[in-house]
């Protein structure tokens, strides 16, 4: 791992004991209902058995939904961070979930062994060619008829907001991070045969819906 992003998970398991209580300040309400949104838009029948797999899970916010809704699935977080898989399981007290411990341009599944492929707000994040590698290895590990789930910020409307969050996006995000976040479904359908967008209930985030 280069020295880089050996510092990266350093910071990242430092900050997943402040992480839950920055996004309640930063999202509000928003959170709950941008959460919902994306499990939504996995159009799973209620009672069934998913397998799903949640890429840079954070804190296991998302993949928790998820399990509150089809507990009977196989429902797996992924993250590269320690501190941030141990909180997810210190908030899954029923057990429902697992959660692997790896880097996202490698993942050890095998082919087409998920129905739904989910990553909320991290991929700006990603550097050099692990942002590509990433999206190429979802495609691979997600069912032939399954949906891959990408959740990204919408540029905020307001000037004052939106330099905070350029602030953000350039002490967190990869170079490209603006350009990324600006662009549109481009650079996605270059990886997915079908790519279409729709935005969650606050208009803060947009969700991709990649499917093969």
């Amino acid at each position: 791992m280069s020295t880089i992003r050996s510092g990266r998970r350093k910071y990242y398991d430092f900050f997943s004991a402040f992480y839950d209580a920055f996004i309640r300040l930063h999202a509000r309400q928003d959170e709950d209902d941008t959460r919902d949104f994306l499990v939504d838009a996995a159009g799973l029948t209620p009672g069934s058995q998913p397998k799903i797999l949640d890429i840079c899970c954070g804190t296991g916010a998302v993949i928790l939904d998820f399990a509150s809704h089809y507990p009977e699935g196989l429902l797996v977080g992924y993250d590269f961070s320690h501190g941030m898989l141990q909180k997810a399981r210190e908030k899954d007290s029923t057990g429902l979930i697992s959660v692997v411990e790896g880097d996202a341009a490698r993942l050890p599944f095998a082919d087409h062994s998920f129905d739904v492929v989910t990553c909320s707000h991290a991929l700006y994040e990603l550097k050099g060619d692990a942002r590509l590698l990433s999206l190429q290895e979802m495609k691979r590990v997600v069912s032939e008829e399954g949906l891959v789930l990408l959740m990204e910020h919408e540029v905020p409307r307001k000037w004052w907001i939106r330099m905070l969050f350029y602030l953000r996006i350039y002490s967190m995000g990869s170079g490209d991070a603006k350009e990324f976040i600006s662009g549109g479904v481009d650079f996605f359908r270059k990886i997915f045969p079908r790519v279409s967008v729709t935005h969650s209930p606050s208009g803060k985030s947009k969700l991709l819906i990649c499917k093969l």
